[in-house]
């Protein structure tokens, strides 16, 4: 098979629907949209979730909760994450970043206790669970809070 006799498979490629091209068309005169209206009219149409004038579902239901603005995300980073670091290294969130563990740090790095450590190392973050504290201290590193 050559580049010029590549062809797509049976079916895959629809050629488009020519519509307001005479009436043997099957689409001509009124092209598919009936006699006048809204509908029929260019740009025509309602908005979406329009009821014709009755008070949509979505203005009907109660509204509930708020967005708090003041709201802290944190990256999160898992111990068994942290392994691929050697003994004594000092894990900062640039560290974290430049490695490619964290791509965004967003309001700080919490580092949470999933997996196991098995090296011993120092981690500097934002945040820590109370079994991620407790796993880097019993691997025998150092947790500090940044």
């Amino acid at each position: 098979m050559k580049l010029h006799e590549m062809k797509p498979a049976e079916g895959a490629r629809k050629s488009r629907k020519r519509i307001g091209r005479g009436i043997g068309s099957g689409t001509g005169k009124t092209s598919g949209k009936g006699h006048k209206g809204q509908k029929a009219r260019s740009g025509g149409g309602v908005r979406l979730g329009f009821e014709g004038g009755q008070l949509p579902l979505f203005q009907r239901l109660p509204k509930r909760g708020f967005t708090n603005i003041n709201r802290k995300e944190y990256a999160i980073v898992n111990l068994e994450t942290l392994n691929r670091f050697e003994d004594g290294t000092e894990v900062t969130p640039e560290l974290l970043v430049e490695t490619g563990i964290v791509s965004n740090e967003k309001s700080g790095i919490k580092i949470l206790g999933n997996g196991t450590l098995e090296k011993k190392i120092t981690v500097k973050a934002h945040k820590f669970s109370a079994s991620a504290k407790e796993a880097i201290e019993k691997a025998g590193g150092q947790a500090e809070v940044v």
